[in-house]
């Protein structure tokens, strides 16, 4: 009870301290609210950075390898037997070749230069949730003689100009496609165009449709899908062991992309960055801390009088170094509460400008919390002993 009544007493006389020098508070506490709000800041938009690149891969599934076939002098890429011999690794569960075209598409009679094409197969919309209107490619339609295609949103702005996209007929590579399908916002990891730049859009075509206007039976580009209860790692040895055999072991004939083990990369990239965006974050509130020691001690140093009184009147040392201790922790506290909230609406300001999911981590707040009161009890402390060493004799005497 004793201890609590100590406590409660000190942290009032710390708070009507801080009251009676409101501006002098204020520029103490101004180094922890920007150390601080730094620390948050930087920590949340690296974390929400991360999360929204993390999650264009993961959409892509964790559990997709992809190849990248360019092969030799003697053979180039990868022909429909090859690609039926991946098919029938252990553990696939379905492949998705990908190619791209580069042709003029024409629309109500006017030329359209700039849009991108891809050939993709029925499984890719099987493993990427990308139709948003109609529908994906049927089996029947993948025999490379079936004009379909899907289109994106750019597309449907600005060469239909805003018409609807669905039955409407376009011409591409000397054939007239019918649109079957739209695609969802696009995202840069899954391929195709995005809204960006000066595109007229995008549009996906069965792959064999690309190869037949290219001219090229063979694709570069592969998705490989691992089964849910495989070892992609294993998936990845045999896909390997297969595709040396296809290019009879020759070097750089292919190379092969894990989206799980560069998950992991990037997590191991993403805890790198905190900890250095963190470490130069916390200059500023060493900077601050170094603030508040400054005006503990010129505290100290105006109260002399007053300390030797109370220690004259029988005030125990310990209650003396609580009382300047518990002023600088609370300091340093509101401080940080203010760069907390300074901090979130800073990381809130850069969600919004990545067009990202804004999320406060419990880690961060926590962060900012235990610097702001490992500063007040740090940079503290030393001030708070210097007055409860004072002599009393002495102290009554100072000017």
């Amino acid at each position: 009870m004793h201890n609590m009544n100590m406590f409660s007493e000190s942290l009032k006389m710390a708070i009507s301290n801080i009251k009676n020098n409101k501006m002098r508070s204020f520029l103490t506490m101004l180094g922890i609210m920007i150390g601080v709000a730094a620390v948050i800041g930087l920590v949340t938009i690296v974390q929400i950075a991360s999360d929204s690149i993390m999650g264009e891969f993961s959409s892509m599934g964790a559990g997709t390898l992809t190849v990248i076939a360019q092969g030799t002098s003697l053979k180039s890429g990868l022909n429909e037997n090859d690609l039926d011999k991946i098919r029938n690794i252990d553990g696939v569960d379905a492949i998705s070749p990908y190619v791209m075209l580069s042709a003029y598409v024409v629309v109500d009679n006017e030329v359209y230069k700039k849009v991108d094409i891809e050939g993709d197969d029925v499984s890719y919309f099987a493993h990427n949730d990308r139709i948003d209107k109609g529908r994906c490619f049927k089996d029947f339609e993948m025999d490379g003689y079936t004009q379909v295609c899907i289109v994106d949103k750019t597309f449907i702005e600005k060469t239909l100009k805003g018409k609807n996209p669905l039955g409407q007929i376009i011409h591409l590579g000397g054939y007239d496609y019918k649109i079957i399908g739209t695609q969802k916002e696009n995202n840069a990891l899954t391929g195709g165009a995005s809204d960006k730049g000066d595109s007229e859009g995008n549009i996906i075509i069965p792959y064999r449709n690309v190869n037949r206007i290219n001219f090229s039976p063979n694709v570069v580009n592969l998705y490989v899908y691992v089964k849910e209860n495989a070892d992609a790692s294993e998936v990845e040895k045999n896909l390997r062991s297969e595709l040396k055999r296809i290019y009879n072991n020759a070097d750089n004939s292919f190379q092969i992309m894990n989206l799980e083990s560069l998950l992991n990369v990037m997590d191991t990239i993403q805890g790198m960055l905190t900890t250095m965006l963190g470490g130069i974050a916390s200059i500023a509130l060493l900077v601050g801390g170094i603030g508040i020691m400054n005006m503990m001690l010129t505290s100290v140093s105006e109260r002399t009088r007053e300390i030797g009184l109370r220690k004259a009147l029988g005030a125990e040392p310990i209650r003396i170094q609580i009382q300047f201790l518990m002023e600088s922790v609370v300091l340093s506290l509101i401080g940080g509460a203010i760069g907390i909230g300074i901090g979130c609406l800073i990381a809130f300001v850069a969600a919004q400008l990545m067009k990202a999911k804004f999320i406060v981590s419990a880690g961060a707040i926590l962060l900012g919390v235990g610097f702001s009161a490992g500063v007040g009890i740090i940079f503290g402390w030393m001030p708070a002993r210097r007055a409860s060493k004072l002599n009393p004799i002495d102290a009554l005497r100072a000017e």
